[in-house]
């Protein structure tokens, strides 16, 4: 559904550091809560689940070169880019969407944590975890931590319609403004494009 909703708005999908403080802030809208919590409790359902099933090595090397500022470890670059491209594909997201959102939220830190407690690489609050009856699930582990961030994006940008700015700022608790999307945007254009996205007005 979502994918067909971003082709509609002219979206090309392909097979995000400065931490906000007010992306750690849990939705204050009761009903945006517990909308967010059911779509969290059908879409993560067990670590045996993050499995990298596909055929994606020149996307591999091309995203290598990019990340080699940020992580140096050859190996570690090809496993962080094959857990955020299975994370990524299985939430409907552009993987280069979400490689921008994990630059601007942490810079690729495994171990960011905000002044509000939101943890890892897309800096999720740990009280999503006992929201979903998942209290053990560590958010320091990236495959943990994508999965639960690019299901986040997924839900916000199923209720904008697929409009990034709005769905970015939902996600980063910065409702009504464009100053972390705009973040967002740079970091996708200057450094992860491969493809177009639109990013609506």
């Amino acid at each position: 559904m979502l994918r067909r909703l971003l082709g509609r708005a002219g979206l090309a999908l392909l097979l995000a550091g400065a931490l906000a403080t007010a992306a750690q802030a849990q939705p204050a809208d009761p009903k945006e809560r517990a909308e967010l919590r059911q779509f969290l409790e059908r879409t993560i359902s067990s670590a045996d689940s993050f499995e990298d099933r596909y055929d994606a090595e020149v996307w591999l090397v091309d995203m290598s070169a990019r990340l080699e500022r940020f992580v140096k470890d050859p190996g570690a670059r090809l496993e962080l880019l094959r857990q955020v491209h299975a994370a990524a594909v299985r939430a409907e997201l552009p993987p280069e969407l979400v490689l921008a959102v994990i630059e601007v939220e942490s810079h690729f830190d495994r171990f960011a944590v905000s002044s509000a407690g939101a943890q890892g690489m897309m800096q999720v609050m740990p009280f999503w975890k006992n929201e979903i009856g998942r209290p053990d699930d560590n958010l320091t582990l990236n495959r943990t931590n994508f999965e639960y961030g690019c299901r986040i994006l997924q839900f916000y940008l199923q209720r904008e319609d697929g409009h990034l700015h709005r769905a970015l700022a939902a996600y980063n608790g910065s409702s009504g403004s464009k100053r972390y999307s705009n973040k967002v945007k740079v970091a996708w254009k200057s450094r992860w494009r491969t493809e177009p996205l639109y990013w609506a007005p």
